[in-house]
């Protein structure tokens, strides 16, 4: 970059500026929170990932530094082409897992096991004696949802998550799509997205784990008309 178009000194302080007002307005939204989706925390995360990364830029084309911020950030999308008033929608998640506790894990689909026994008044199929097993137990008697929300009782430790909003003229016919669900993503179709990242935390001491807020999270949302 030439000198003549590096930012100014007052530039970079402006832009410090305004992280430190992102900053307050973030730690506010979290004490305000009223639950784990409040969209005020969302807003003020992304608002205080926008400042970090402006006055990174900035500090590095006018000193030559570099913060040590780091924002999780996802794959930029394309600029949204679908309809405009979608006649329908589809919805994909993703949400990754590790068997941390597998002793657990077989215990919990051995209970259902049990449980289908009792109530069908014969011998159940002994699906729940292998990790692979257990785990088509668990998802085959609980909801998605509910797994991800009692993780640690199935012995699954969380790890990132992202889920998006895709737009289409019409719904599909039924079964049409089955064998290949995730194979036809129009990225340039994609309405919202929202990311849950844990990138930060390996920086979190134990001693402070009950501190760490939002953070530790990224909770991206592009609007319809948003271009990253």
């Amino acid at each position: 970059m030439s000198d003549a178009a590096q930012p100014t000194a007052a530039e970079v302080r402006a832009a410090a500026e305004a992280v430190k007002t992102a900053l307050d307005r973030h730690l506010a939204a979290v004490e305000r929170r009223s639950g784990e989706d409040d969209p005020a925390v969302f807003e003020a995360f992304n608002q205080l990932a926008a400042a970090a990364e402006v006055y990174d830029e900035l500090l590095y084309d006018r000193y030559d530094e570099v913060t040590p911020f780091e924002i999780p950030g996802s794959e930029e999308l394309p600029p949204y082409a679908g309809p405009e008033e979608p006649n329908a929608i589809s919805v994909l998640i993703r949400r990754d897992y590790a068997v941390a506790e597998p002793q657990r894990l077989l215990a919990q689909a051995q209970r259902v096991e049990a449980a289908e026994y009792d109530a069908a008044g014969g011998l159940a199929e002994d699906a729940a004696g292998t990790v692979p097993g257990a785990l088509g137990v668990l998802f085959g008697e609980f909801e998605p949802d509910e797994i991800a929300s009692r993780h640690k009782e199935f012995g699954l430790e969380e790890g990132d998550s992202t889920l998006w909003v895709t737009a289409a003229d019409e719904a599909p016919e039924a079964g049409e799509w089955l064998e290949a669900p995730f194979d036809h993503v129009d990225a340039q179709r994609v309405v919202c997205r929202f990311d849950v990242s844990a990138v930060f935390d390996d920086d979190v001491s134990e001693g402070d784990e009950e501190d760490d807020l939002e953070f530790v999270e990224d909770e991206d949302l592009e609007p319809l008309d948003a271009e990253k």
